[in-house]
């Protein structure tokens, strides 16, 4: 599968982990863990929600795939 998001290196820089997401959001850890391996996605909603708890920008969490 494509990587297509950047959720579990902004947890890295940021110190974080996947269990603080999930508490701050609500969600399981095992959710947050399939997000930060790429084998699932979260919907805009959620990813916005990511964002904001992360302080950073929605496209600072998004893989650019122009080369």
């Amino acid at each position: 599968m494509a990587k297509l998001n950047r959720i579990k290196i902004a947890l890295v820089e940021q110190d974080k982990t996947g269990k603080w997401l999930a508490e701050k959001l609500g969600k399981s850890t095992c959710t947050v863990s399939k997000w930060c391996s790429n084998s699932a996605q979260p919907d805009l909603n959620t990813l916005d929600a990511i964002s904001r708890a992360l302080d950073v920008s929605i496209k600072d969490l998004l893989v650019d795939n122009k080369e």
